[in-house]
């Protein structure tokens, strides 16, 4: 397994404020809006996004970190054997991802994910 990407988002009650800071501002690319969620981000030279939320999709909270694997039941069983208890899923959602919550050593609530 082999870590591909990893996203940060911010909890926020209201998306529509980052695109002027993001979009308009930074001059970053809306690279998805699904109401709930917009993610901001450029590929070049590398990826890099920040994501606005309200919610985490599908009525979970936001996580503070996004981290894209190639292999999600490689991740999954590499988390479980450590010891971490699995806070939700892991789940095939609607908008092309598989995905598990799971929190680091330090409370932070994680979103391991795999595009599908």
């Amino acid at each position: 397994m082999k870590v591909k990407r990893i996203v940060h988002n911010i909890a926020a009650t209201h998306i529509e404020p980052a695109r002027r800071f993001y979009q308009d501002a930074l001059g970053m690319d809306l690279l998805m809006d699904h109401g709930w969620i917009a993610t901001y981000g450029s590929d070049e030279p590398a990826p890099l996004q920040v994501s606005i939320a309200t919610e985490g999709g599908n009525g979970t909270p936001v996580p503070a970190l996004s981290i894209e694997v190639d292999d999600l039941d490689a991740a999954l069983a590499r988390m479980q054997n450590a010891g971490f208890a699995i806070e939700y899923g892991p789940a095939d959602e609607t908008w092309g991802v598989r995905r598990f919550y799971v929190r680091d050593p330090f409370g932070t609530l994680v979103n391991i994910l795999a595009h599908t």
